[in-house]
């Protein structure tokens, strides 16, 4: 069981969400959700498969559009940013895709030095040769930095992910199922990388999961989506106390064979 991180900075919201509202066609998906995420914390957000989770993230990544409700990140409201700001903005946050998102055509290294180049373009070549090996090193994956992604498994391709995801030092890192797919030893891997993660670059954090193990694993809170809207939250011991027959049952497919 995870401990509570001591240095979450409870006066220092990095994310405030309100009554944020989200339909495709007529589906209501979100319905009006209220959520802080504080300086320092690994929030973990659980949900069964279609309930908006992914969703959440994308708007909060400013990838989708709510269709109302506010959305503060690091200070500035998604929905008023001009392209440009919001450019900015993103540079600030680390998404961590399911399918880790690797190039194919590209090694490891090439990989993590493309969005440095892209969007740090006075750095030497002394320069990005270390950052790359800062976050190489943090992920355990030095040796395979002239690899191609194929010749590596599922879990290095997770961690090689989120190595990339941390080489522009985000503020905030968003992890969309992060051990989806991941026999039960990587993905213990995984949860301690996200956990290593969080300590070593005092980023804030938002995983996305269906999975418990992670959950109680990583979560300094836990909140739980249920009909559109955040019914629960708490440390894990007390959302999962709930008699509410919905969670019980997500305990138990979990845990329960």
């Amino acid at each position: 069981m995870k401990k509570l991180n001591p240095k979450i900075d409870k006066d220092n919201k990095v994310i405030a969400i309100r009554d944020l509202r989200k339909s495709f066609d007529d589906f209501d998906v979100l319905k009006g959700v209220d959520l802080d995420l504080y300086q320092g914390e690994n929030l973990v957000v659980l949900g069964r498969s279609g309930t908006g989770k992914s969703v959440l993230i994308k708007i909060i990544a400013g990838l989708l559009k709510p269709d109302s409700g506010e959305i503060n990140v690091l200070g500035s409201e998604v929905n008023k940013l001009t392209p440009l700001e919001l450019d900015q903005l993103r540079l600030k946050i680390g998404f961590s895709f399911q399918n880790s998102a690797l190039y194919d055509s590209m090694t490891i290294r090439e990989n993590l030095e493309f969005p440095l180049i892209r969007n740090q373009k006075n750095l030497s070549r002394h320069e990005i040769d270390r950052i790359i090996n800062i976050v190489l090193e943090a992920v355990e994956l030095s040796h395979t930095i002239n690899q191609m992604p194929s010749e590596l498994s599922g879990g290095q391709r997770k961690r090689i992910g989120i190595a990339r995801t941390l080489i522009l030092k985000p503020e905030i890192m968003l992890y969309d199922e992060p051990t989806a797919g991941l026999d039960p030893i990587t993905s213990i891997e995984i949860n301690k990388l996200i956990n290593g993660v969080q300590k070593r670059f005092n980023t804030s954090s938002i995983i996305i999961t269906h999975d418990l193990t992670c959950a109680r694993s990583v979560g300094d809170r836990i909140v739980m989506l249920l009909d559109g809207q955040f019914q629960y939250q708490g440390s894990f011991e007390e959302v999962f106390a709930s008699e509410d027959d919905r969670v019980k049952a997500f305990y138990e497919y979990n845990f329960i064979e």
